[in-house]
């Protein structure tokens, strides 16, 4: 099979196609042949270890030390289901799918394997895998948030980094739960994430958010910039901020900041789950959220894909095409 690995770290063009054997599916396992993956933000910190403050002394006991350790980036896919292993009863060959690998990654290679178990489901009739795939990164994370902090009609909320795969969804799933959504992002994005639900929008080149005395029921953080001592009098009394990207102090001291406030500080795993695939699905066929592809790119482009995420500047997702 045909694969985008890379064998040290660094920029984009560390990232190179090559074949590798074609994986075999256990006992328990699946077979996808993978139509369509995201090159993303995960992407980008696995291949460069350019991790948030105080997680680069931990992160190369699993990322790698001298070399990485995941040769195959790529933490989503959608594709069909090629062969099964024994004991699989969920899938079948021939089933169309959408998933996430998560900390695995892989899904830059034209065939991945998973436990039928984990986080994949049954894309549906109609959807392009480029459309499936597109969704499901940003989509996941964002129905983790609203697991741990349900959203109600006329809640306030504020999506800081609202142009990317998670922002995209952010203030997507907010409007459909009635919140009133505030996004901040650049001027360029304004007409986007308008069109995507947004009342209000910051453009964050000309006003800081923290220092214009409104507060909000909750903040989604998808950029790393806005921890909570940042953006503690930005909320209002018990509301929640959602960290999609945290530091090692923010982790630390996520617990205390929230008994001491009375305000809600909410770290957000990525620990992708098949009911959170299935959730963010059926916001998606409710019409609540649609999917925001920036670019597309064959598997022989992936590096340009790579140097275009590195510009910190992608509008919802950037999908790799690995079959029509």
């Amino acid at each position: 099979m045909r694969a985008a690995v890379y064998r040290a770290f660094g920029g984009p063009d560390v990232v190179r196609v090559e074949d590798l054997p074609k994986p075999v599916p256990q006992a328990g396992e699946v077979l996808v042949r993978v139509h369509a993956s995201t090159v993303s933000v995960g992407d980008y910190r696995m291949r460069t270890r350019d991790l948030p403050k105080g997680l680069e002394f931990f992160g190369p006991l699993t990322i790698g030390i001298f070399a990485p350790r995941k040769k195959i980036l790529g933490m989503d896919f959608a594709g069909v289901i090629e062969a099964v292993g024994d004991g699989v009863t969920r899938f079948k060959p021939g089933d169309a799918v959408v998933g996430l690998t998560g900390m695995k990654f892989g899904g830059h290679a034209e065939y991945v394997t998973l436990k039928e178990s984990e986080a994949m489901v049954k894309k549906p009739e109609g959807w392009s895998f480029t459309d499936a795939v597109a969704l499901v990164f940003g989509g996941h994370t964002v129905a983790e948030c609203i697991r741990q902090c349900p959203i109600k009609p006329g809640d306030e909320v504020l999506v800081n980094g609202a142009s990317g795969a998670v922002g995209t969804s952010a203030v997507q799933v907010a409007r459909h739960f009635g919140a009133v959504v505030t996004a901040v992002t650049s001027a360029g994005n304004a007409e986007l994430v308008r069109s995507l639900g947004a009342t209000h929008v910051i453009d964050y080149k000309v006003e800081d958010f923290t220092r214009n005395g409104k507060q909000y029921d909750v903040i989604f953080e998808c950029v790393g910039n806005a921890p909570f001592e940042r953006v503690e009098k930005s909320l209002k009394p018990g509301g929640a901020l959602l960290l999609v990207i945290i530091d090692l102090k923010g982790m630390l001291g996520a617990g205390g900041n929230s008994r001491r406030s009375g305000k809600r500080v909410i770290p957000i795993n990525f620990k992708p789950k098949p009911e959170d695939v299935a959730f963010e699905i059926e916001l998606a066929k409710a019409g609540a959220l649609r999917p925001v592809i920036d670019q597309i790119h064959q598997l022989d482009q992936v590096v340009e894909a790579h140097r275009h995420v590195d510009t910190g500047r992608k509008r919802g997702s950037v999908v790799l095409q690995l079959a029509d």
